[in-house]
Order: structure tokens, then sequence, then C-alpha cells
């Protein structure tokens, strides 16, 4: 064992305990150097140096006593001017001269003893020898302090000239009394005072630490350089004149007014030559100075007015504003962000601070020259980064700051960085300062978790264009939901659909605690689908979610099952919200709807009486079969159409019970096509399992129930076009799906395009419906990608463009739903703004003219493009519906664009219409949390989901929309929110001019033709398709012989009258546009035919030109069902009555993803 005291060092001498009592005796002798640093800073010059110059508050007390010395030493010549007396001449008689006691003035000659000599008792003497003698001091010192090695520079700077000439002449007098009333020109320090003033401003602002103001500096020497000037001009006009007219202070005062202001009355002037070349000199240098110092300020207003200047901290403290930080402020951003926060009255007071880096375009400076804005909009020209800017926004006051990206960026991660930025730069300024964020890629969210509400561009319009595909128009409804409007749009039109749609568009989400509710208090204690029927039924308002005060999850329609309680916040879509509302009892209606109540039986009690008595046995009244997820119909009760008698509709319970409820567990797999596979699902091992997604793409993606494969597909066999080792197949015909396509174009795989995949393969959507997707990229994605879909069925990516027909007949565009035209990154930006939309408008009417069938969904970058979707230059009704978008707008709509047929159809949609989103989350601080429930972004355990069933003709016994309502509260506890209506354009036959007049009315080129007009055209028709699969050098002949009839038509059209005319015209271009299209179907059959396809599943005749589409949210209870109807659901969640014991077809994966299913999973 080694010898531990031998390894350890003994202590050195001055270490040990006798040494730390006694003091260390050895360290005089050790030979150490102690270094003691800055020793230049403890000269005595260096001292001083710091004090009177280095030291900002030092420096600023002498600043403050010299300037106070100078203005004390004009005050004292003022006093020594209205003390003096010129006629007694003292000066003369102290120095034992002669001098005539007369002054008169004798023209020619000039008595200088006035000029020279003065009147100075020995009081005010000492006080001026005093000033003076301190103010050489401290001038010398400070020379000598600033001396840098070059002696001159330091004597001929002009305060020092100025200094010895006021200060000298005191101090010789001290010690040669005789010239103690000898003139000296004190009134100079004036500019000395001026001098001081400038670096006492400035010594004033180092002090405060804070940014001195260029305006008010360049100001405050423009006013002291002008009084000084007169000052100046002042007293040496009187002292000249002593000699001369003898004027007095104010006489000068008067005669440098009227002279530096042009008017030059001439009732006082000088009369000898020293003072007229005073005068001379004055206005010389007036005339130097005066406008320089103009120019510096109207450059320094001019950047003031680019840069914006500060928002006051007295306004910050007494009225309440916002602030807006954009990289780039564009007009189109502006008016969005303006109309939509001051849509809300209680925010007419606020004012709004944009804070901008770059300088303000034309554009916006009119717009914010409007007397409307420029009370209430302040613009700032400065970075976020900045704690300068932010402090002239009083960001710390501020009762929000609204961070938004440029989306016109090409790189956007760099768009994203800068916003990340930004975000953090305002927390830690303002930590206060609620932040309401808008962020463009899924995976820069987490950097940004800490704000208040953020909004991810990629993940909404993905999830969006998703649930465009199997709910029509979802991208309409959620647009107009979260737009401000009052429902007034187009309420004078004389077209039916166009006063429906406007006023069902005013509908808003808002929300309102029970017990303080007229709509819901009562119903405390009963069901939530018994609440929203009745509501809707007595006040037509739509119920959709709750949210519990000890809980901060919203619950979309949360089931029968749910109780409401008097502390609930309830959701509701309606007109205005109820504070607004008022309500009349209607009893005159009441008493004619009870006097027709039918009586039934010998009790001769109204029906609803029975009802009511009856308590649960009404249960026995509803349809307790498990209803279908797909296709959802409402069956015609058994004995409905006896009697002649009307189908009666069960009523909905005021509480739940069991077996009321139709529990169709979407995980137990009871459909018929879940429990009962086909031959072939079994042999291609098509049995998918149900759980969450086991890899997401980025951070910050919110867990959601889905279908998903057992085993994870290879990435060789999600290409579509090209075969592997485990198939061999290289289009989408060849895989044989029995559902049809749904095509995503876009650029790059980005992250946020698995939010498309994810509610397109949700839980709640039947295996049996799940469409196909296939992504066509301009550009490969990454494994990164390919790793987090490769676990979703019927998932496929090919790598083309929509520029290419080839590559669109390989992904099956022939035979597909819907066609997705995401809007591509390296368009956005564009030199002319509205043009960066121009390649996908044209790719999209390539796609529209070739597959007319086709339903395309476009996303575009500007909304005031999507005029231009489906362009048709010669159809009335469109040009009508421009004009008629032209004067809402002048009425100052917020959704003027809400008429165009595309818009209101679905089949376009612009991201920037949801940055109402993001204002809107400042009064309504729940509208992103709905938005992402019913967009299935967020999954919430309880809550329901959006989803839509179609009005069949087995349907529509029903009626109404209220008696809809009630059957689905009281059979799957479904909620409607709107109806998705599609009809014939019925367009009127009225004159041009009336159509001018009205804005409204076309004309329909099927109601103009004849019976024999209409022979012709079908059996062109059928010419045409016998023709089309004969060889193409056949067509040229038949397109010169459809000419031939037009020309014939053109000749023969003088014969008839003005309408005759038009309806030949019409004819005419109706066969143009035939002729064209078969042109146009038979290049797609020779490419399919030359990629070896089969053109039997392409329909080039098939044409909904005639037909438009429009949505109707929450509308009035008595509003007619149609055919082919279709209705958004708010369904509840299925996990919500699973029973607690597991199926047993389960397997391992799905059970372990069940068990989480009762945790939060909302982000």
């Amino acid at each position: 064992m080694v010898d531990l005291d031998s390894e350890v060092p003994p202590l050195p001498p001055r270490y040990r305990f006798r040494d730390l009592l006694l003091g260390d005796q050895g360290w005089q002798s050790d030979d150490r150097v102690q270094v003691e640093f800055y020793m230049n800073e403890n000269t005595f010059k260096e001292r001083l140096k710091l004090f009177f110059i280095k030291n900002q508050r030092s420096s600023l007390r002498i600043r403050l006593f010299n300037f106070s010395l100078k203005l004390l030493s004009c005050f004292l010549y003022i006093v020594r001017v209205l003390l003096d007396d010129p006629t007694q001449g003292l000066g003369c008689k102290e120095l034992n001269r002669s001098c005539s006691t007369n002054q008169n003035y004798t023209p020619g000659t000039i008595d200088w003893s006035p000029i020279i000599w003065v009147n100075r008792s020995l009081p005010l003497w000492g006080l001026q020898v005093s000033v003076a003698v301190i103010s050489l001091f401290e001038t010398l010192l400070l020379s000598y302090l600033s001396y840098k090695g070059n002696i001159w520079e330091q004597i001929l700077r002009i305060p020092f000239l100025l200094e010895i000439i006021n200060a000298v002449p005191f101090i010789i007098t001290i010690f040669w009394p005789v010239l103690r009333n000898l003139f000296i020109p004190v009134f100079l320090n004036c500019w000395l005072a001026k001098h001081a003033l400038e670096n006492m401003i400035n010594d004033l602002h180092r002090a405060i630490q804070r940014t001195q103001s260029a305006m008010f500096n360049q100001v405050l020497i423009l006013i002291s350089t002008l009084l000084c000037l007169i000052f100046t001009c002042i007293c040496g006009i009187q002292h000249l004149e002593r000699a001369g007219n003898r004027l007095t202070l104010f006489d000068s005062l008067y005669f440098c007014i009227v002279t530096f202001s042009t008017v030059g009355f001439g009732d006082v002037t000088p009369k000898i030559w020293p003072s007229k070349l005073l005068v001379v000199i004055m206005i010389c240098v007036a005339l130097v100075v005066l406008p320089i110092q103009f120019e510096q300020l109207a450059y320094l207003w001019m950047e003031r007015q680019k840069s914006g200047g500060n928002y006051s901290r007295y306004r910050a403290q007494t009225e309440k504003h916002v602030v807006l930080c954009v990289s780039s402020l564009k007009i189109d951003l502006l008016m969005d962000f303006l109309n939509e926060f001051y849509a809300h009255p209680r925010l007419q007071d606020y004012y709004v601070v944009i804070l901008c880096p770059t300088e303000m375009d034309a554009q916006v400076r009119r717009v914010l020259q409007i007397p409307m804005w420029s009370q209430r909009v302040i613009y700032l020209q400065g970075s976020a980064l900045k704690d300068q800017d932010l402090l002239r926004a009083k960001m710390d006051d501020a009762e929000a700051c609204f961070i938004l990206s440029s989306r016109c960026e090409v790189d956007r991660t760099a768009a994203d960085h800068q916003t990340i930025l930004r975000a953090w730069a305002v927390k830690d300024f303002a930590p206060n300062c609620p932040l309401y964020v808008q962020i463009l890629k899924p995976e820069n969210k987490f950097h940004i978790k800490f704000a208040d509400h953020v909004v991810c561009e990629e993940e909404f319009k993905y999830a969006m264009l998703a649930l465009n595909c199997i709910c029509p128009a979802t991208s309409t409804l959620i647009t107009l939901l979260v737009h401000t409007s009052r429902g007034q749009e187009c309420q004078q039109s004389p077209e039916q659909w166009q006063k429906m749609y406007g006023r069902c568009s005013g509908n808003e989400v808002y929300h309102i605690n029970l017990e303080e509710s007229t709509f819901f208090a009562e119903y405390e204690g009963k069901s939530f689908t018994y609440a929203s029927f009745h509501a809707h039924k007595k006040f037509g308002v739509c119920l959709i979610g709750v949210r519990k005060e000890d809980n901060k999850n919203i619950l979309l329609n949360p089931g029968p099952r749910y109780i409401m309680s008097s502390t609930d916040i309830c959701f509701y879509i309606n007109i205005t919200k109820e504070e607004n509302s008022a309500f009349k009892k209607q009893e005159k209606h009441r008493k004619n709807h009870e006097s027709k109540l039918s009586y039934h039986g010998a009790s001769r009690l109204p029906v609803h009486s029975i009802i009511a008595s009856m308590g649960t046995v009404a249960i026995d009244l509803q349809d307790t079969g498990c209803r279908a997820s797909s296709g959802a119909t409402l069956a015609l009760p058994p004995d409905g159409g006896k009697e002649g008698r009307r189908p009666s509709i069960a009523p909905v319970l005021e509480v739940a019970d069991s077996s009321s409820l139709q529990t169709c567990d979407l995980l137990s797999d009871q459909s018929e096509d879940e429990t009962t596979p086909s031959d072939d699902e079994v042999s291609a091992g098509l049995e998918y399992a149900k759980g969450y997604p086991p890899y997401s793409p980025y951070i910050g993606s919110s867990p959601t129930f889905c279908h998903l494969l057992h085993e994870k597909v290879p990435f060789c066999c999600l290409r579509l076009d090209k075969g592997c080792q485990h198939n061999y197949y290289e289009d989408a015909k060849a895989y044989g799906f029995k559902n049809k396509l749904i095509i995503v174009a876009a650029e790059t795989a980005g992250n946020g395009l698995y939010n498309f995949i994810v509610p397109l393969r949700a839980y709640y959507r039947p295996k049996k419906e799940l469409n196909p997707i296939v992504l066509l990229l301009d550009n490969p994605p990454d494994m990164h990608f390919l790793d987090a879909i490769c676990w979703f069925p019927m998932v496929y990516y090919m790598v083309g463009s929509i520029d290419n027909l080839d590559d669109l007949l390989r992904c099956g565009v022939t035979f597909a739903a819907n066609m997705v035209v995401v809007d591509k990154e390296s368009t956005m930006s564009a030199e002319e703004d509205y043009m960066a939309d121009a390649k996908t408008i044209v790719n999209v009417q390539t796609l529209f003219r070739l597959f007319s069938s086709l339903s395309i969904i476009t996303e575009l970058t500007h909304p005031a493009n999507m005029r231009f979707m489906q362009f048709r230059a010669k159809d009335c009704y469109s040009l009508a519906l421009s004009k008629l978008e032209k004067k809402e707008r002048e009425k100052g709509s917020n959704l003027a664009f809400m008429f165009r047929l595309p818009f209101a159809a679905g089949r376009v949609f612009s991201i920037s219409m949801l940055d109402t989103l993001l204002y809107q989350s400042f009064v309504k601080d729940y509208m992103i949390s709905i938005t992402r429930l019913l967009l299935g972004l967020d999954t919430t355990p309880g809550s329901g989901f959006l989803c839509s069933m179609k009005i069949t003709e087995e349907d529509l016994w029903i009626r109404t929309y209220a008696r809809l309502y009630q059957k689905l509260c009281s059979s799957t506890g479904d909620i409607p929110i709107g109806v998705y209506r599609t009809e014939s354009q019925k367009l009127a036959t009225s004159e041009s001019r009336e159509m001018a007049s009205q804005s409204q009315i076309s004309i329909s080129v099927e109601e103009w033709e004849d019976t024999k007009d209409t022979k012709e055209q079908f059996s062109y028709r059928g010419n045409h398709r016998n023709s089309t699969s004969s060889d193409q050098s056949d067509h040229p002949l038949l397109r010169r012989k459809s000419m031939q009839w037009a020309r014939r038509l053109s000749r023969r059209a003088p014969r008839h009258s003005g309408k005759t005319a038009e309806k030949i015209n019409q004819q005419r271009m109706n066969l143009y546009r035939r002729s064209e299209r078969q042109e146009l179907a038979e290049l797609v059959k020779n490419r399919m035919k030359h990629l070896g396809l089969s053109p039997a599943g392409y329909d080039e005749m098939n044409d909904h030109q005639n037909t438009l589409s429009y949505i109707l949210i929450n509308p009035s209870p008595d509003t007619r069902l149609e055919l082919n109807d279709i209705v958004y659901l708010i369904r509840p969640d299925p996990l919500t009555y699973v029973p607690n014991a597991a199926p047993s077809r389960k397997d391992s994966f799905c059970n372990t993803v069940g068990q989480d299913t009762r945790e939060e999973t909302q982000l």
C-alpha cells in the first residue's frame, strides 16, 4: 500500500496557519509584481476631462452653468442700456478730455464718443467683470482639456474668439480703471449661449440615454439662430444710433422686425453710415444663414414623414393602440387589416401603429391621407429588432402586436426566420404585450409557441384544400365565417340566390355564458343537442360548441350525452351576437299556432303535451339502427306515407338515453365494408389499422387518429409512374382504384402537405370511401417526407408538372374526382404584384378547357385574381357579376369578391383571405381554436368533426331545414351548420339595357335556340362522336363545314330583327365553342393512345358551365331543401361512445393507440 503522506507535498510556508494569524512575513521578498491598470486615467488632466467632458451628467451641469452665465451677461447688458444716458459723457471726463456737451447731430459729422464710451455703474461693472472672469477661465480650461496637438485649431474657433472679445476687456479694466466705461459688445454672448444650448441638448440626451430627435434639434437651432440675429441687430443698431437718432431698445426692436419681415414702413431709419452698414451686414447674414437652416429643417421634415416620427407617450398611456409589424406593407394587406380590425364596434377608438422597415409606397401614402384613416393609423419606418424603434411605437403600452410574414418572398423559410426574430425581439422588449403571429412553414411553429395566438399558413391551407375534396366549398365556408359582415350584401338584387347567399354570409361565430344568455339559459341541465335544436327553432341561432369553465378546450358538438351547465361558455353561429339583438314575442302568431294544434284521443291534449308526458317512451319513435357514415340519407319512416299523413320526426330528448343513440362505433369496424372485407382486399392485404401516425414530419403537429397500414410501404412503391420489384404499375389506371383520385399539384413536398393527407385519412372517414391521393410534384420529395407518408394507405407521388399533358394523363386526371392546384412558391414573387398568379391561372384554365368535368380547386396569391378563374370572355352572366362586385366594393363591402362563381362554389381560394382569422382573434380569442377543430388540425377528445351529407330523393320528405335539424339531432346527434346548393343558371331574358342597369342578368344560349337548331346540334354532336374515333385527317373537313354553316348564318343575319340576330350570334358562338372542345378532346385522346392509356374514361362533352353553387350558412328554419343539397354537419366524436372493453378484432397497434384518445391531444 502506498504511503499517502509521502505523496502529498507540504504546504508552502506562507499558507500555514501561523502565517494566517501573524501575517505572511515572506511576502516582501516575493518576486511577484503588482500591476495597476488604467493609470493614465489617474492623472489630473484625465480627471478633469472625465468631469468636464466625458461624464454625461457632470458635463451637462457644466453646460447648463455656462449657458446661464451667457444669458446673465446679456441681461446685464440690457440693464446697462436702460440705465445709460449718452448725454453725460462720463468717459471723456475721466480721461480729462474736453468734450462738448452739445450732442446735436450735424450732417456729415459723427461724434464717436457716445459709441466708444458708455455709462456703466460700479456694481454693474463688478457683476460683468465677475461673469467675464468665470467665463474666460472655463473657456481656457476646456480648451486645454480638448487640446490634441494643434493650438491654432483651438484659438481660431469662433466661440473662443467671441469669448476673448467679451471677457478680456473686462479683465483689463481691473488693472486700468480709466477704461471702466469703455464699450464692450457683450450682446455677442447670445451666440455663445446658442452654442452652449446645442451642447447642452446633446449632453441631455446622452445622460438620459434616449435618442435625440433630429427634428427637435434642428427646430431649436433655427429658432435660436433667428433670435440671435434679431438680438444682435437690435443691440447693434441701438448702440450705433447713440450718435444719431438715439433709438431706444423698443425702437430698435420695431425697426428690426419691420426690416426682416420685408414690410419697411420707413418711419424709423438709421441716420449714420455705421448703422446702415450694420443693417446691410445683418441682412446678408440672414439671407445666407436662414435659408440653410430652413433647408435642413425641410429635409428633416421630409425624412420624418418617411420614418413616421414617434407615437407619443402621453397618447400611449391615455389611448389604446395596437402595433402591426410587417417586413413590407402592401395596400391589399393594409386594407384587409384595417377593414377587419375596425369592423368591430369596440375597436373604433383604437389606434393602429404600423412598424415597417421599408419606406411607405405611394398607394399606402394616399390611403393613409384619407381622413378616416389619417386620424387612426400612424406609420413608423423602423425595425422590430431595434429597441429604439419599439420605443417609438410604445410597444410596452400596446394592447397587442400583430407580426405578419411576407408570403411574397421566394424563400419562405427566410421569411419565417425574420418573423421569429421579430417575435423574440418584441417578447424581450415587452413581455406583457399579447402576440399575434403569422408563420408560413409548420416546422417553424415551435420557435414561437410562447405567442398568444399563432396561425400557420401552410397548415390551414392544406387542411382546407383537403376538406374541399370531401366537403365541397369548405374554404368558402371558413372564409365567410372569419370575415366580419352584416349580411347586407346584394340584398337589392333581383336574383334570389344572391339575396340568400349575401344574407347568410353575415353569420359569424360568437360566444356567451349560458347563465347570462337569453338564447340558452333555459336549457341548463339539458342535453347539448336539445339545446342546439330548440335554440335554432326558437331564435334561429346554431349552437355548435361549448367550453367548460375549468377547461380551456373547446368541444364542438359534444353530443347528446353532454349536459349543459350554467357556467358553460356557449359558441353559436348567428348574424349578430346576442348582446346586439332585440327580442320580440310574437303573441299573435303563437295564438294562431295553438289554435291549429291537432288533438288525438279522448284526453284532447295537444301533441306536444302528450310527448312531454310520455318521457322516455318517445324513444320508441326513433330509428335505433346504426346509420352508415357514408352517404348519409334520412330514411323515410315505415308508416310515413299511410293515410296521406305527413311523416313524423322523433322529438329531441332533453336528456339522452343510451338506447336512443345510434352509436356507430368506428373503432369496432361494425360497418359492412369493414367487417366483411372483399376477397380482393384480403388478397391485397388492405386491412387497415386505426391509430396515430408513428412519424410526424415536423415538431408541433397535432396527433390525429387515422387509417394506417400495418406495415409501411417501401419508398419505391410510393412512386406512381414507375414500377418496382413489388409491383409493375406505371400509371394510375393500372392500379384499378375503386374510388376516384384526388390529385394535388404542388412544387415541392413541404411539411404542410402532410396536413393535406391527414384529414383525408382520419379515422371517422369510412374505409370504403377513402380516395387515392396522388401528389404531382415538380421536385422529387426527400426521404424525410416519404417516411411520414408511407404509413398512410393509397398515397402516391409522381414527379411532373401540370404544364405537361402527359404527366397529367399518367397520374390519372381523366378519372380524378378533384384536382388541387397549390400556388407555387417560385411564382409568388413578380415584378408586378398581381402577375404572381399568371402561370397558375393559365395552367388551370388549360385544365378547365381540356377536362371540363374535372373539379379543380385552385389556390391563388391575390384574391383579386379569382375573377380570371374559368374565364369566359363572352359570358354575359360573368360580366354582370363583375359589375356587381364593383358595386359592392363601392358600398364598402369587405367581401366584394364573394359573388364570383368560382369562389362561391369553393373552386378557388387565397390564403390571404385567412389573414382575417388572426385579426379576429384580437376580439374573439377562440376563433383559431374553432377553425382548427373544424379543419381537423386539432383533435380534442369529445369534440366533433366537420363532415357533410347529400340530400337525395329519399330525403326530400324532410322538406325544410328545421325538420332536417330535428331529424339529425334526434337520430344521430349531428348539428347542421349550413347548406351547399347547386342550381342551374336561370338566366333572365330581358333587354341588354336592363342587363346593364341591373348588373345581374345574362343570356342563356340554350333558351335562345329553337327546336330546329337543337336538332341540328344534336345531330352534329352525334356525328362528331362518330368522327372522333376515325382518322384525324377528317377533323379539318368537319371544322370547314362548321365554319361554312356559320357564314351562312351571318349572311342571313340582316333579314332578322335585333333579337333574332343576337340569337344567331349566340348559336354561332356555341357552335364554335363545341368545335374547339372537339379539337381539345381529340388532342387528349391522341396523347392517351400514344402513352398506351385507354381513352374510355375520358368524357369530353360533360359541361357544367351553366350551373352555379353557393353556401347558405345557418339558413332560416323554413328554408326548403332541394335535391342534391349538401348539408354541412358537425358530427359527434365516435370515440365518445366506444365501450370500455376494447373490441377483440383490434390489433395491438390500435389498442395502444386507443388508450391515448382519452388524453388531451390539442397542441
